[in-house]
């Protein structure tokens, strides 16, 4: 997956769009530093969005504003031998 566009929206969220779901508007919100899907204008035409589509989206995002090392570190992140 490609992010192909991305822009700031009058709330200070990004409105962005992926290749894989060229019709369908992705909203970002900023949390601490770094930014996280907050909804998907999901159309139709396009497929199904999953999990790992959405983990995926953020990456990408994250890593064109640079704040990927935040996202990375993020909570919510499970890592092996933790409890």
């Amino acid at each position: 997956m490609k992010l192909v566009s991305w822009s700031y929206t009058k709330k200070y969220n990004i409105k962005a769009i992926f290749d894989k779901f060229p019709c369908s508007l992705v909203i970002f919100r900023q949390i601490k530093e770094y930014y996280f899907v907050y909804t998907i204008k999901w159309n139709p035409l396009d497929p199904q969005v999953r999990r790992a589509d959405l983990e995926n989206m953020e990456t990408l995002l994250n890593s064109e504003l640079g704040t990927l090392e935040n996202y990375q570190k993020r909570k919510a992140i499970k890592l092996p031998n933790s409890k």
